[in-house]
């Protein structure tokens, strides 16, 4: 029997989901669900739904729920976190602010000012956590949906000793679009797929029944504006640096310096609706869910009838660690050595086997040097939030947002110094990491017409150089 602790049960959609794909895993079924949230009423309303699938399904799981979260976590043998610090409240000031800098954000969770202001609230949760399990559950595992993924997964595996995986949907949800895109069944493509998260690259796509190549037919098709308009993004960055990847055209817009920093290419580029690309759309999502439910239970429109075993990993995992089955997963670990061309220590998404001994990455070797430029791109500020959550150190905080490829694309450095001290002062009640500290101010320094340099001797050495600069500018103009 398993004791599965879920952390953040209170996200009752994604919790419901989860519950769901492990009840209707039938190793699963005898599992203890501990359900923990900060807030009751929606833990109670999340508890009485599992209770009625459980009961309903006469099943022999047994269902608890706490607020304690040290509760939750003692003796788990996997513990699910599914949080948001802040909740849509802070979500909000993660879009808002950068906009009012020029800063359009689609999605705004894993990069982007509103991606380093998730990671400065998330991590710190997510390790204490983490440093809890060492104590309560030390061989428990980790399975982490958090966003941001990869700037979480780099701090878990830099500051803390727990196993952890982290988890996405978007290779599955990729694959469903290429076998479209191709004329291919899913379950008959071969691939290999590897990079970090929400910019994993597929490296290979074969016809398994024959051996096919399917990356011509892919290339072919992505060329015609009826494949093309869906995710426009996805195919012109496959077109100039020869890969598909695995996040839609809403979130890499956001990844890359060339599809939000003007009006011309956002028009061109991100003008389909919702996550295609629009500004704000997912947090307009929540913003109209929360509002929709706010005095609703959902729960009370869905049936407690278990339903087939969604796309997510978690329960998949779960079964072959129990049942010692293998199972291919992409997942998000520490790069220890997975990818070569990516920084040792940080987090990269890989193949992942798992049975009953645990994760097996697979060791990828070198990505392709352009796919791999691009992702170093993200991992670089990724650090700095990795920095800024462990130290408290606001230039960090600031320094990440600077080096994000979208916003320095169209901000200045004094600009995004200024929007980091108004994120900073607006969310501090999410950043204990950073109480008593703020970001110091660096007013403009005017320069009036006609100013005059101090003048600075030069170092000999360079005095010598200049002076057989000059010697050659004369030569050259001579020979002219």
């Amino acid at each position: 029997m398993a004791r599965i602790a879920m952390i953040g049960a209170g996200s009752v959609v994604f919790c419901k989901t989860l519950v769901n794909d492990i009840l209707a895993t039938e190793a699963l079924q005898d599992s203890e669900i501990c359900l923990m949230n900060r807030t009751k009423p929606k833990l109670d309303r999340i508890e009485a739904f599992v209770k009625r699938m459980v009961r309903e399904g006469g099943l022999p799981a047994t269902v608890t729920a706490t607020q304690d979260r040290r509760a939750a976590l003692d003796g788990a043998d996997y513990v699910i976190v599914m949080i948001q610090v802040g909740g849509v409240e802070a979500f909000r000031l993660d879009y808002e602010i950068p906009l009012e800098f020029g800063v359009d954000q689609c999605i705004g969770d894993s990069l982007g000012p509103g991606g380093v202001f998730r990671g400065l609230r998330t991590i710190p949760v997510l390790l204490d956590i983490a440093r809890d399990m060492e104590q309560l559950c030390p061989r428990g595992l980790m399975l982490n949906y958090a966003n941001p993924m990869a700037a979480n997964g780099f701090a878990l595996g830099r500051a803390t000793r727990v196993g952890f995986v982290g988890l996405c949907h978007g290779v599955q949800t990729t694959l469903d679009l290429i076998s479209r895109y191709v004329g291919v069944p899913k379950s008959e493509i071969e691939f290999l797929c590897a990079g970090i998260n929400h910019m994993a690259w597929f490296l290979t796509l074969k016809d398994r029944r024959d051996g096919r190549d399917l990356y011509p037919i892919l290339r072919e098709n992505v060329e015609k504006p009826a494949y093309y308009v869906n995710e426009k993004v996805r195919a012109e960055v496959m077109r100039h640096f020869g890969y598909f990847m695995t996040e839609s055209t809403g979130h890499l817009s956001e990844y890359l310096p060339w599809f939000r920093s003007s009006s011309r290419a956002l028009a061109r580029y991100c003008d389909q609706p919702a996550f295609g690309g629009a500004s704000g759309a997912y947090y307009t999502y929540c913003a109209m869910l929360a509002e929709k439910y706010r005095d609703v239970d959902y729960l009370t429109l869905e049936s407690p009838r278990l339903a087939p075993r969604s796309v997510e990993y978690c329960s998949y995992i779960l079964e072959a660690m129990q049942t010692d089955r293998p199972f291919r997963l992409n997942g998000n670990v520490r790069n220890d050595g997975y990818i070569g061309n990516l920084p040792p220590g940080c987090c990269v998404e890989v193949p992942v086997y798992v049975d009953g001994g645990g994760l097996h990455p697979v060791r990828v070797g070198n990505l392709p040097p352009q796919l791999a430029a691009l992702n170093r791109s993200n991992i670089a500020v990724q650090e700095l939030v990795v920095e800024a959550a462990l130290t408290g150190e606001p230039e960090y905080a600031m320094q990440a947002i600077a080096i994000d490829p979208l916003t320095a694309a169209v901000c200045t450095l004094a600009e995004v110094r200024d929007m980091t001290r108004q994120m900073l002062a607006a969310e501090r009640e999410w950043l204990p990491p950073f109480e008593g500290r703020t970001l110091a101010a660096r007013p403009l320094i005017d320069v009036a017409p006609g100013t005059i340099g101090v003048d600075v001797p030069l170092d000999p050495a360079l005095a010598i150089a200049n002076r057989f600069g000059q010697l050659a500018e004369r030569e050259v103009a001579a020979v002219k």
